[in-house]
């Protein structure tokens, strides 16, 4: 695989490029999910970068369809029904996001706690539509609505911003990171509309992950697990529960600069939401994704660039929009010293 795999790849993968792409058309808060996107990580997550600036751009799509309990949430949220009306619902969600993130990051040469420290901030901005068709039927004693058709909007703004930290610990093949990371929502936000790209609430998310990286068969694996802890939206006194996440990704080495492999993620609320209309019940999310993946990297200057390309095709969610995404990486990050590159590659067919 090499060091330009290293010093790209990794980049986008540690950085976590884009953990505020929040567009609720397809991961709506109120419809029982949470600030965490899965898909975050993948290949090399825990491997070492070359210390200095980087900046990685992740250029961002999914489109998304959900029916029953995950479509009533946010016709409930965009309706203002309260609490203590019955409600009938024969509803199907559609929505699409199209999201470029900024990723800075910084990579220390000083070694903290016998590891590699990186630190950076994340943001986002693009559009997202949403769109919800059927009939919804509210009872309130003696008097019954029914509302038939269809709810539509769309949004170009600005999301919220996601500051983390890494530590990247190296042992020969074996390579471990921990993470923590959270949102700040100062994103573009109304409990009211349908589609959003901020989320309105803080959160918070730690983890840890391993790399197995053999440069000298070209192999590599890489796991990483978390969970997210949410806090309640002031504006509409939803929370959504804790949840568990685990990104994976394996690849291998066709060239020094070619590679190729397989993603996919797993995403599972472990406790209950609070806040939600009761016919929702306790409302936990799921859904799992796995596709493909090919990256490329190449000299820009005296630094190191990688164009990477990811795919998600999801399935077995619950109370969550489901369907594909995908993720187009551009990183420019420092070089690794010649003598390292050197060393690296000489064991690379």
């Amino acid at each position: 695989m090499g060091s330009n795999k290293q010093r790209s790849c990794v980049i986008d993968y540690l950085a976590v490029a884009a953990l505020v792409l929040c567009a609720d058309v397809s991961h709506a808060d109120q419809g029982g999910s949470s600030f965490w996107f899965p898909g975050q990580f993948a290949s090399l997550s825990a491997v070492q970068q070359t210390p200095g600036w980087a900046l990685s751009v992740i250029d961002y799509h999914s489109s998304v369809a959900a029916a029953g309990s995950a479509a009533a949430a946010k016709e409930i949220l965009a309706g203002k029904i309260p609490a203590n009306v019955n409600v009938n619902l024969n509803l199907r969600l559609n929505g699409r996001a199209d999201l470029v993130a900024l990723t800075p990051s910084y990579t220390f040469a000083t070694a903290e706690l016998g590891g590699q420290l990186v630190v950076g901030i994340s943001g986002q901005y693009g559009r997202a539509a949403t769109s919800i068709a059927g009939t919804l039927t509210a009872i309130a004693g003696p008097i019954v609505v029914t509302r038939t058709g269809m709810l539509e909007g769309s949004l170009t703004s600005y999301g919220d911003l996601a500051p983390f930290a890494q530590l990247l610990w190296n042992l020969g093949v074996d390579n471990y990171m921990a993470y923590v990371t959270g949102n700040v929502p100062v994103g573009d936000y109304d409990p009211t509309r349908i589609p959003n790209i901020g989320l309105g609430h803080g959160a918070i998310d730690i983890g840890g992950g391993y790399t197995y990286f053999d440069p000298a068969a070209g192999n590599e694996i890489s796991g990483v697990a978390g969970l997210t802890y949410n806090f309640r939206n002031p504006d509409t006194q939803y929370r959504s529960g804790i949840d568990f996440h685990f990104d994976w990704g394996a690849s291998h080495s066709l060239t020094k600069q070619l590679f190729v492999g397989i993603v996919g993620y797993a995403y599972q609320q472990v406790t209950d939401d609070s806040g939600q209309n009761p016919i929702l019940g306790s409302f936990r999310s799921r859904v799992f994704g796995v596709g493909p993946q090919i990256g490329y990297s190449f000299p820009v200057a005296d630094m190191q660039g990688f164009l990477g390309l990811r795919g998600y095709g999801e399935f077995g969610a619950a109370n969550r929009p489901s369907g594909w995404n995908t993720w187009l990486t551009f990183t420019i990050s420092p070089s690794a010293p010649a003598a390292v590159a050197a060393r690296k590659h000489l064991v690379v067919k």
